[in-house]
């Protein structure tokens, strides 16, 4: 089932409505992120969304988080770097290109410092610090901001027609969306700028503080600590600037006319529930969903004529009659449902995706979600 698209309504996946396949401009690129709560089939869902774009002759590249090992080994990015890995069609399945990135926030991390040191130096010393190793690891919202850079890094490259991205569950999407602003405001913390004050001249109040709270976490932590992190912020002196000006950027891209939103949800209570959650928060930061995906529904299954349910009633057919019946509830609980998120989100085109027979774990069965997203 497809909802209504408006007569300006364009594709973010196949082009503009001019005609499948149409070509997008050479300078733009196209942008899916695709949010929803965890274990809905999210990260299939954006992989097919990609796969539907190369059958449409585009180039799209998928960007997964964590994707399922048999789904990672069809598109070829398991074990796989951060680098965009392509994925050969078989036997020419389709036209365009496809190619896919298993996140590696680390290595993206790692990356965007080599970018912004002021010499392969300081980029070497940066990224042999313990204390950097602990913050790039530990430090909160880091996997959804290096999911954000990898995106505008692949954005900005320019190579690609599309990008689909998968976020993490439902609880840290808006954690993805506000990551840019995160970094932001944590170059321009109080206690960031106090640490990074002995590196500079001047302001010699500020230096009597942060030599008083260096003492303090001495105390706690030991001298050991407190010398790495001073000679890491030492080290980074003269980097926050790009990191801010970069972070800017990408939140732009994220608020801009080429970035869209893709709501991925499954039609059961709890799923509907964490995903109309989701909505809500998504609309406080001005944000809507334009297109809904509900995976595992059952089929809408037609009532039977009343004269046919008597006719099989007293043949050896009629334990399925009841079969169906239940089924047929089913279905209809879960269109209820579907009702709720179709109500939050009246102008989103919505697409069902049965139940397959199997398992997504190949190109094969990626290709059968990419049809179900097709209609």
């Amino acid at each position: 089932m497809r909802a209504p698209v408006s007569d300006h309504f364009s594709d973010p996946v196949s082009g503009p409505v001019g005609g499948p396949g149409a070509a997008a401009s050479p300078n733009l690129t196209s942008v899916i992120v695709c949010m929803g709560p965890g274990g809905v089939g999210k990260t299939t869902t954006a992989a097919a969304l990609a796969l539907r774009a190369a059958r449409a002759g585009r180039r799209a590249c998928v960007v997964t988080i964590d994707p399922a090992r048999r789904l990672a080994d069809a598109l070829g990015v398991n074990g796989v770097g951060n680098e965009p890995h392509f994925v050969p069609a078989p036997a020419g399945a389709w036209p365009g290109e496809l190619w896919a990135v298993m996140l590696d926030a680390q290595s993206t991390f790692d990356n965007l410092v080599g970018r912004y040191a002021t010499a392969p130096a300081q980029a070497e010393a940066i990224l042999a610090n313990p204390v950097y190793r602990n913050i790039s690891a530990a430090l909160s919202g880091t996997q959804e901001y290096m999911a954000i850079e990898k995106l505008y890094e692949l954005q900005e490259s320019g190579a690609y027609d599309l990008i689909v991205v998968d976020t993490p569950p439902a609880q840290h999407a808006l954690d993805f969306l506000e990551a840019p602003a995160h970094l932001a405001r944590l170059l321009d913390n109080r206690v960031f700028r106090l640490l990074m004050t002995p590196t500079r001249a001047g302001l010699r109040a500020l230096e009597i503080g942060a030599q008083l709270m260096l003492r303090t976490i001495s105390k706690i932590a030991g001298g050991q600590v407190v010398a790495d992190t001073v000679q890491f912020f030492t080290q980074f002196e003269g980097m926050e600037e790009g990191f801010r000006e970069r972070a800017a950027r990408a939140e732009r891209l994220l608020r801009s006319e080429l970035t869209s939103f893709a709501l991925v949800c499954s039609p059961r209570r709890d799923s509907m529930e964490e995903a109309l959650y989701l909505v809500s928060q998504l609309a406080a930061s001005g944000v809507r969903p334009g297109t809904v995906v509900v995976n595992r529904c059952y089929p809408l299954y037609p009532a039977l004529a009343p004269e046919a349910v008597t006719a099989l009633a007293a043949t050896p057919l009629a334990p399925l009659l009841a079969n169906l019946e239940e089924l047929r509830m089913v279905a209809a609980t879960e269109n209820d449902q579907l009702g709720r998120v179709v109500a939050a989100l009246p102008d989103a085109t919505l697409y069902r995706v049965a139940f397959l027979a199997r398992d997504v774990y190949d190109l094969d069965g990626l290709a059968e979600v990419a049809d179900h997203l097709a209609d």
